[in-house]
């Protein structure tokens, strides 16, 4: 039985990632909710509107409501301070909350205390403590906690920080070392035992309001991010996707920026890799055992409200999954069956690899798919689908990752996901 997940605010840039790497799981149900009107109601077909802010006195009565009427299972923030408030009311509530454990998420919320915490151990910008007691300018003001740039500036001299903080009078803000290089987004993935399990950087190529809106992997620092992901592992003890970010400073030297308890909206570029932040994060959630297996090619990803891929793949066969895969809780997946009428424009074979148990021919003719295939191969013995995969410039898509861990190693060639569709569209 598929486990229903209550995802809030629904309409944040993380709560369309959910939807895009979650909706064609079959272990999971998706119930978007929000405070406002926004674009979540647009994508979540089941949809709750008008529940309280989260620091509104009302929310958890309304929360306990919606968790009752809707057989949810699990709520996944998007928000970090909306994470704060789930997990202090995850055991009230008889719910699991998807991500960290409530003292990570309190620390990430803050980057006074995630500058504290790691003091000695993840270099980050100096501080100070008012605009007179910075040495040199400029600096870089931002509020201590936020997201994105938000209220965050740089000041040229002492009376441009007076401005700034003056603006501000109700946030405690933070006067910083002004970083004035290149930066980074470090993905990270750790189990529920407290195994960091995947860390990829990737290069914040373009941004904007704060949001990496172009991005793809990136090899410099390697190893340093590596360690600093390994430290960061042991001392917050983050669960589920997790990331933090690096900036050069003016001699050439990476510090920290922040650490965030849950995944960034452009990790979707992970996740056009082979690693969905957001499903590994789901499963590990409810104990579920998980494994981690990106693939290998070229990628960038260009955000402009949705996301466009770009992989330099040259393949002529398409072999694809029947069950779960190209029919979901029996409907057709017409991202899917796009694709695969482009890949037939395009002059590709199609060969259907299924080991559906019952009527294989009744099944393709109520789905109306019976004439889509070059080659049908229905494997009724047990054999691996590497058996019967022939041509070299091929590709594989499949919901298990077993078939596609096996397919990958064995024949070493580029396997997907139903979540990874989108990017061979």
């Amino acid at each position: 039985m598929s486990k229903r997940i209550l995802v809030f605010p629904c309409g944040s840039e993380i709560g369309l990632e959910i939807h895009r790497a979650l909706r064609y799981s079959a272990h999971f149900d998706l119930v978007g909710a929000s405070s406002v009107e926004d674009h979540g109601r647009f994508v979540y077909e089941d949809y709750v509107g008008s529940l309280p802010f989260h620091d509104s006195p009302d929310f958890a009565a309304r929360l306990a409501e919606i968790i009752q009427a809707h057989g949810i299972d699990a709520l996944y923030p998007t928000m970090d301070a909306v994470a704060e408030t789930l997990q202090n009311l995850a055991e009230r509530l008889g719910v699991r909350v998807i991500g960290s454990p409530s003292d990570t998420t309190r620390i990430c919320a803050s980057k006074t205390s995630t500058y504290d915490a790691l003091r000695g151990l993840v270099p980050s910008p100096a501080r100070y403590i008012d605009p007179q007691a910075v040495p040199a300018y400029p600096v870089f003001i931002k509020p201590d906690r936020g997201y994105g740039s938000r209220h965050a500036a740089r000041a040229d001299d002492a009376i441009d920080a007076a401005a700034l903080l003056a603006r501000q009078p109700d946030q405690k803000m933070l006067i910083l070392e002004y970083l004035p290089g290149r930066e980074w987004t470090v993905d990270c993935f750790s189990d529920r035992h407290g195994a960091l399990l995947f860390h990829a950087a990737r290069g914040r190529d373009r941004v904007s309001n704060g949001i990496s809106v172009n991005t793809s992997p990136s090899a410099e620092f390697s190893d340093l991010f590596a360690s600093w992901a390994a430290v960061i592992n042991q001392n917050l003890r983050p669960r589920g996707a997790w990331f933090f970010q690096a900036k050069l400073d003016h001699t050439g030297q990476p510090k920290l920026l922040e650490v965030a308890a849950r995944f960034a909206g452009s990790s979707a570029l992970q996740r056009g890799l082979g690693v969905n932040l957001p499903l590994l994060s789901a499963f590990d959630a409810f104990d579920w055992p998980v494994s981690i297996a990106p693939n290998d090619y070229p990628i960038e990803l260009d955000r402009a409200l949705e996301n466009r891929f770009r992989i330099r793949l040259d393949y002529r066969h398409v072999y694809v999954d029947l069950d779960d895969c190209l029919l979901i809780k029996g409907r057709v997946n017409t991202t899917l069956l796009a694709f695969l009428y482009k890949a037939i424009d395009d002059g590709c074979t199609i060969t259907l690899l299924t080991r559906h148990a019952g009527d294989l021919d009744a099944t393709l003719k109520k789905a109306r798919l019976q004439h889509l295939f070059d080659h049908i191969v229905h494997i009724q013995d047990g054999a691996p689908k590497a058996r019967h995969i022939r041509q070299d410039s091929a590709i594989f898509i499949d919901d298990s990752f077993q078939e596609r861990a096996d397919i990958a190693h064995t024949l070493h060639i580029p396997v997907f996901a139903p979540d990874m569709i989108e990017t061979l569209l």
